[in-house]
């Protein structure tokens, strides 16, 4: 039976109805191993937390994992579970925005994962610049390019592509500015269904959080509990993490749970589908989110806990010397000049 008999029903868990009123369930199994967490463990904890009631799986071919998730699926297939059930993701990498690359990418993922079909497909950064696995955080690729707008929709015009062809039902963003979303929004035929974002409790970016959902698209939240497993390059001196915010470990003590379960039922209260990633504590999750949810008192407690702290930087994107990372991130509300 799936889930198994001790699991939670998967139709407890909060669902999202998107633009086109498609209904994705509001936490995901991240599936970002950084470089500690191998392809055969992420794919067993694919089957563990699809067998708890997990039903949206948040991958991507940067990944380098796609191809052992695909096996764990047609293993939960063969038991009984229906494709139908989940909401799967897959993301296109930086070296694949060409036209010619994005369908077969695309394609790509669709046969590591063995699916006829993606709920959603995500431009995974809106910068081309590849840099290859591993690399440390002053890798620059010669090739690199700033974001120039007529290059992305060239690449969005094969994301529509691809819902034309019934590859993909929806396509949507990841780690966009609002200054890059409203031209995109103005020149999309197929808008995006969901902008995925760093979203924590001490990086709750409530502007662009608004601007998101005020414009009819999803926030999904990527390192919900501040990603204390993120590659050593992602870190710096400054990092704060949430799950020891005197606030949140209050929290969690007066509800019996663990500080990043608090971090994760906070991120679906909100409003944002969280996705963390975890080979061992998905249940305590899962449960979390269909548990008794945070008072009104706590959710305000912890809105006043941000500290603009991004984690995930991107300093490997930038495009020439002399730059720092906030130059990614178009702070001045304007895309940062070539």
């Amino acid at each position: 039976m799936i889930p198994s008999p001790d699991g939670i029903d998967p139709n407890l868990v909060p669902k999202r109805i998107l633009y086109t009123g498609a209904v994705m369930p509001a936490i995901g199994l991240g599936t970002f191993g950084s470089d500690h967490v191998s392809g055969d463990e992420i794919a067993a904890a694919v089957k563990g937390a699809i067998s708890v009631g997990y039903r949206h799986l948040d991958c991507a071919s940067v990944y380098g994992n796609e191809d052992r998730i695909g096996g764990a699926l047609q293993e939960m297939f063969s038991a009984g579970l229906r494709c139908e059930e989940l909401w799967i993701v897959s993301k296109l990498w930086n070296d694949r925005h060409a036209e010619g690359d994005v369908i077969p990418s695309c394609r790509k993922s669709l046969a590591d994962l063995r699916l006829d079909y993606l709920d959603m497909y995500l431009v995974h950064w809106p910068f081309p610049n590849f840099h290859p696995p591993g690399c440390s955080v002053e890798s620059r690729s010669p090739d690199s390019k700033p974001y120039i707008h007529e290059n992305f929709m060239k690449t969005w015009r094969q994301m529509e592509k691809l819902v034309d062809l019934g590859l993909v039902r929806h396509i949507g963003t990841s780690n966009m500015t609002i200054p890059k979303l409203k031209l995109v929004l103005r020149d999309a035929r197929i808008k995006p269904a969901v902008n995925e974002m760093e979203l924590h409790p001490h990086f709750q970016q409530p502007k662009l959080f608004k601007f998101v959902v005020e414009n009819g698209m999803k926030p999904v939240g990527y390192c919900p509990i501040g990603s204390p497993g993120r590659p050593e390059r992602d870190r710096t001196p400054e990092d704060t993490a949430p799950t020891e915010d005197p606030v949140i470990v209050r929290i969690a003590e007066n509800h019996g749970i663990p500080p990043a379960v608090t971090c994760i039922k906070w991120a679906v209260q909100r409003g944002q589908t969280p996705i963390p990633f975890s080979v061992r504590h998905y249940r305590a999750n899962l449960e979390g989110v269909v548990g008794d949810p945070l008072t009104d008192e706590e959710m305000r407690s912890i809105a006043a806990i941000d500290r603009n702290c991004r984690l995930i930087k991107g300093q490997v994107f930038l495009w020439k010397e002399g730059q720092t990372w906030e130059d990614l991130w178009d702070l001045n509300g304007e895309i940062t000049p070539p």
